[in-house]
């Protein structure tokens, strides 16, 4: 009997997992609980960053190979459990992410106008499960923004919010998303990092973006360029801290632009302390701070307020639990060994594995999770004969459909993808994304998977 592997997760750790699992002769069923396949590609990477996004076209070609289903609209954990489908398959790997955020744990930070970058990343790529703040309101009156954060996510946010509505036209952002930020008063955006420019952890790519745009000054401070003894030692083993010290002091020494609509000030060595407003954000109370000899960050008694209009924090995602998995609070993922899943105990429990952030941690680029999904399907293949064969008596679609749920298939997805091309080709650009779980549901006419 060929073998049969549920993959929990489209994303790309999920394909990439599909796709070795399929080439060795394995069926696999990719469960997703959107209507649409690709994940962190799709809801993650900017909509400005078009060769990165591009990848979901090399991960699409997946969905041609013969042994694999998508089965969208489906939430392992509340439509099926996740011991329904050990049931069902010889193994099962979760690749579902880690979507939520971290928070800062500061006075003030749960004022209106202080929120959270997931929750920006989602709106703006058109997420169909979005249900934070209202952005069209809180940006039609925001004129200063903070960013708190150094990764690329931070500066993804600080570029999206500091470009002309000529560059973001060519994106695949909604409609409502491209007018809400065309209308935005937005004069300045700050990013705040708690460490130097050398423990920045941004690439130069995403870096040298900001300094490149239309309508937008990038402004440095001399003085938080200034490195101590332990970051000089960081810097000599780094060539990417290297080449983004190497931008950043460039832009020391470039002019003004008197034509710039928006001023985009980067800002090191500043940890926020508090947030104040009496109903909305209306500042951040940041402190300076310093790297003793052996990197530990310290405060230096120095506070500066800045006034701002609203706070984006981007310190990081998290992972979640899913119902009937072993998770580890401390470190927000599945334990697991060479991505085979353990109980608290530390035993092995059969025929489950995890592959990408949810079993690693939110680290490293898409390409990465090709490497680690590679790596736990060795695993789960090293271990397929010993594994127990699946009862096998419940088809997981009959299931599905008794229940009620609507499942959408890979022709489904193929509908959604070309309306959403078409869409886009009316308006110059490559597609224009469908965020309405509804509106998606109707055009993939979803069908019961059998």
């Amino acid at each position: 009997m060929t073998p049969r592997v549920a993959v929990v997760g489209s994303g790309p750790s999920g394909i990439y997992a599909a796709d070795a699992l399929i080439d060795q002769g394995v069926e696999v069923d990719v469960f997703d609980r959107l209507p649409t396949p690709f994940g962190l590609v799709r809801y993650g990477v900017a909509p400005d960053h078009v060769s990165i996004r591009s990848v979901r076209d090399t991960l699409d070609k997946v969905w041609d190979k013969a042994g694999v289903r998508f089965l969208g609209n489906v939430q392992v954990g509340r439509d099926i459990s996740v011991e329904e489908l050990r049931r069902s398959y010889n193994a099962v790997v979760l690749t579902y992410g880690a979507a939520a955020d971290r928070r800062l744990g500061i006075e003030g930070e749960d004022l209106p106008g202080s929120v959270a970058a997931t929750d920006f990343v989602a709106w703006y790529t058109g997420h169909p499960d979005y249900r934070g703040p209202d952005f069209a309101r809180l940006l039609s009156s925001t004129r200063r923004v903070a960013v708190i954060g150094v990764g690329n996510v931070a500066v993804d946010v600080v570029r999206v919010l500091s470009k002309s509505e000529a560059e973001l036209s060519e994106t695949d952002m909604p409609d409502y998303v491209l007018e809400t930020l065309r209308d935005a008063p937005i004069e300045q955006v700050t990013l705040l990092g708690r460490r130097g420019p050398v423990q920045a952890s941004f690439t130069t790519k995403e870096l040298k973006e900001l300094g490149e745009l239309a309508e937008a000054d990038v402004r440095v401070r001399a003085d938080e360029l200034d490195l101590d003894p332990w970051s000089e030692e960081q810097l000599a083993n780094s060539k990417v801290a290297q080449r983004n010290l190497a931008v950043l002091t460039e832009w020391l020494g470039r002019d003004t632009r008197p034509d710039a609509q928006r001023t985009i000030d980067l800002r090191f060595f500043v940890r926020p302390e508090s947030l104040g407003g009496r109903t909305h954000i209306e500042s951040i109370t940041v402190e300076r701070t310093n790297l003793d000899d052996e990197g530990r960050l310290s405060g230096r008694g120095e506070f500066e307020r800045l006034d701002v209009d609203l706070v984006v924090r981007s310190v990081g995602y998290r992972g979640e639990a899913m119902p009937g998995v072993p998770f580890d609070p401390t470190s927000n993922v599945v334990p697991n060994v060479d991505g085979r899943v353990t109980d608290s105990g530390g035993d092995l429990v059969p025929g489950l594995y995890v592959a990408g952030w949810i079993k690693r941690g939110p680290t490293g680029i898409i390409g990465t999770n090709k490497k680690c999904a590679v790596g736990t399907v060795a695993s789960l293949l090293e271990d397929l004969p010993s594994l127990p064969v699946p009862a096998g008596a419940s088809d997981v679609g009959q299931l599905l459909n008794d229940r009620g749920v609507e499942v959408v298939t890979i022709e489904g997805w193929r509908a959604i993808d070309a309306r959403e091309r078409d869409r886009g080709q009316e308006r110059g650009r490559p597609r224009q994304t469908i965020a309405s779980r509804d509106e998606l549901m109707e055009i993939a006419g979803t069908t019961p998977s059998t």
